[in-house]
């Protein structure tokens, strides 16, 4: 651990943000967490805190963000070294009345069984969880708008402990929101570059919510499920189908970078994904013309869309655009559609990608899974 703290600080732990106070001596040894996946994380348990650091995704060897967790009935003086890179803050815990702008962290929360304890969240109609939404609509928790732009006078009167939401690259800072004293939680989760990396995450938050064990053991279902059925696809290595996905948007075709999630997802299932050369653990934004150049032969096809007046017909699909109906998937019928208006995959996807995998799998090598049935996609009619 490191050790050898020049100038210590001690924080009052009953304050929600970052502050400065009494000098200590030293740091002491602490208990590390373990994150078998997660690259971007690192906790470590010390007595009467905890401290979690979190990397900067985009630019590596550098501090995203500090946090320092302390129990609600604890004062133990903290060792902070003068202001840390990224800036620090500490949280009583278990949060209590949190904002959480987004359904997926929404959805793992709920999942815990700390749903009573979201006081406010952003976008309430891309929630999908049945506790959350009740809760809204007997008015225990508020709709603060646009995540982007959420409404500050609800949010202040509100006055939560913290707020949970995602940072994004070069996104300037959050606003009048730092202009209030409520601490921010950067859920910077979803730049893993593994499905279970990002999994893994559910522990800082399991930690937030006092929701720890629950939280260990949830996870190690879902690594347990993710492995398995990593483990079967073993065997077809020799025998991967060549994979595309998704669909255009406008005058671009987005797809996953070689080392994104569902890249990684594609992968494990048995899949030889057409982009895996191309790094990135975001989004690709190409030409249309060079997705169908690259994927025309691609054996299998599988994409999202929205479509609130039914699933997506091969016929709909043609008239899209003249591209979709010269690939080999199309032709031969092998394509699957994932519908958005009713279906919960992102919310799902995030925290059990152990669901995703086993449709993969099933798409890829019926044979190996014959008696599954696709939870999120379906073969278009």
């Amino acid at each position: 651990m490191r050790r050898g703290w020049i100038i210590i600080l001690m924080v009052c732990v009953t304050m929600m943000s970052c502050h400065q106070g009494k000098v200590v001596e030293t740091e002491p040894e602490g208990d590390t967490v373990e994150m078998r996946y997660a690259e971007n994380i690192c906790i470590v348990r010390y007595d009467g805190y905890t401290k979690v650091v979190l990397d900067n995704p985009w630019k590596k060897g550098t501090i995203l963000h500090t946090y320092y967790l302390v129990d609600k009935e604890t004062s133990t003086p903290l060792p902070i070294e003068g202001e840390p890179e990224g800036g620090c803050c500490v949280l009583s815990i278990p949060l209590t009345h949190s904002a959480v702008y987004s359904g997926v962290h929404g959805s793992i929360i709920d999942e815990l069984g700390a749903a009573e304890q979201i006081r406010a969240v952003c976008e309430i109609e891309y929630f999908t969880n049945e506790h959350i939404l009740q809760a809204y609509r007997e008015g225990k928790i508020a709709n603060l708008g646009n995540s982007l732009a959420p409404n500050i006078e609800m949010l202040v009167d509100i006055h939560p402990d913290a707020i949970l939401l995602s940072p994004f690259e070069n996104s300037g800072g959050y606003g009048l929101i730092e202009t209030t004293d409520i601490p921010i939680v950067e859920c910077a989760d979803y730049m893993e570059t593994s499905p279970l990396g990002r999994a893994e995450w559910m522990k800082f938050y399991g930690m937030l919510y006092g929701k720890a064990e629950e939280a260990d053991s949830l996870f190690h279902e879902v690594e347990t499920a993710y492995n398995e059925l990593k483990e079967m696809v073993k065997g077809k290595q020799g025998d991967a189908p060549c994979v595309i996905c998704d669909l255009i948007t406008g005058s671009t075709w987005y797809v996953p970078g070689g080392n994104s999630t569902s890249g990684q997802l594609i992968a494990d299932a048995g899949g030889d994904y057409i982009f895996r050369t191309r790094s990135g653990s975001g989004s690709l934004a190409l030409a249309p013309e060079t997705v169908f150049e690259e994927s025309q032969d691609a054996d299998v096809w599988f994409m999202k869309y929205t479509n609130n007046t039914g699933d997506m017909t091969y016929e709909e699909l043609a008239h899209e655009s003249s591209l979709y109906a010269q690939m080999k998937a199309f032709k031969e019928r092998h394509i699957y559609g994932c519908n958005l208006s009713y279906v919960h995959f992102y919310n799902d996807l995030p925290f059990h990608p152990e669901r995703h995998l086993k449709d993969m799998i099933r798409m890829f090598h019926p044979d190996l899974l014959p008696d599954h049935q696709l939870k999120y996609y379906k073969p278009l009619k």
